[in-house]
């Protein structure tokens, strides 16, 4: 049985047009000082690169420690996300208070591997200091509408992480009709993922507006069904601090103001961060 079919959920695509285009059109409603300040609080502050090194990782680290000596009106970001294998180095230096340790794991990016491996490599994210565990749907099995082998597979790992954040990629490039996308969406969320997020950045294209605004829909209506609230994160991509007021409007639009919270919203992104500290400082800030 179809995802669509079992949540009764549609995707119009001229509703998703209309609403890209209300928002770009006010886009100067999301570019305020105080909700730009809000969107440093959301952010996901990420580096995957395979040139990545645990000296490079300590500057990440420290300079996150130390934001609020050079900003202290501004939140700092709501995670370090890294690869699994600098968890417990991060959980050793980081004190900077309320930052989460973000991994991703499961063979990420192209989760091409065998399930014992991704449950392993997810549970040893967290036992070495991971507080929210990134991975990304089996395309492999998705792409061949095997949806019950991407259920287990998700379903696996949340059991094996009980006590962690489990964030699901979809990676939305991949999935070329609307359609695909809230199948992913529905999928995901009813195995256990704590948040669904667009794509892996390894990839093009990325996050789109569509594509965030679909799965929205999708987060929204899951919730008119079991009144279970589910994370959003767009990631890849997401460089301007326009990029991020375009996001940031596409879930208060579709979500409202509750879900304007780390718990419930996340930016993944590198670049962004400074970006928007340019913006509120009105001069080029290069900070991380």
């Amino acid at each position: 049985m179809s995802y669509l079919s079992k949540y009764e959920f549609t995707v119009d695509s001229n509703l998703t047009e209309h609403t890209i285009r209300a928002i770009q059109e006010n886009l100067s409603n999301w570019m305020q000082p105080q909700t730009l300040t809000k969107m440093l609080g959301l952010i996901d502050l990420t580096t995957l690169n395979a040139t990545d090194t645990p000296s490079k990782v300590s500057s990440l680290v420290n300079k996150v420690n130390r934001f609020h000596e050079t900003f202290p009106n501004y939140p700092t970001p709501a995670s370090i996300c890294v690869y699994p294998n600098f968890a417990a180095q991060i959980r050793k230096e980081l004190t900077a208070p309320g930052v989460g340790i973000t991994t991703v794991a499961g063979c990420f990016p192209a989760s091409q591997s065998y399930t014992e491996v991704k449950v392993l490599e997810s549970r040893l994210a967290v036992e070495n200091g991971a507080t929210e565990v990134d991975i990304v749907l089996a395309l492999n099995a998705f792409l061949d509408k095997n949806w019950d082998a991407c259920f287990d597979e998700i379903a696996q790992i949340r059991a094996a992480i009980p006590n962690a954040h489990l964030k699901v990629i979809l990676e939305t490039g991949a999935l070329l009709a609307p359609e695909q996308i809230a199948e992913a969406s529905f999928l995901a969320m009813e195995a256990g993922a704590d948040f669904i997020k667009t794509s892996t950045g390894k990839m093009e294209p990325a996050a789109t507006p569509a594509a965030a605004i679909v799965m929205c829909q999708c987060i929204k209506r899951y919730y008119e069904v079991t009144g279970k609230k589910i994370g959003f994160k767009p990631a890849g991509g997401i460089s301007t601090a326009k990029d991020a007021a375009c996001y940031y409007a596409i879930v208060e639009t579709i979500l409202g103001q509750e879900w304007l919270c780390p718990e419930l919203f996340r930016f993944g992104a590198s670049r962004v961060t400074n970006n928007i500290l340019s913006e509120l400082e009105e001069r080029t800030v290069t900070y991380y």
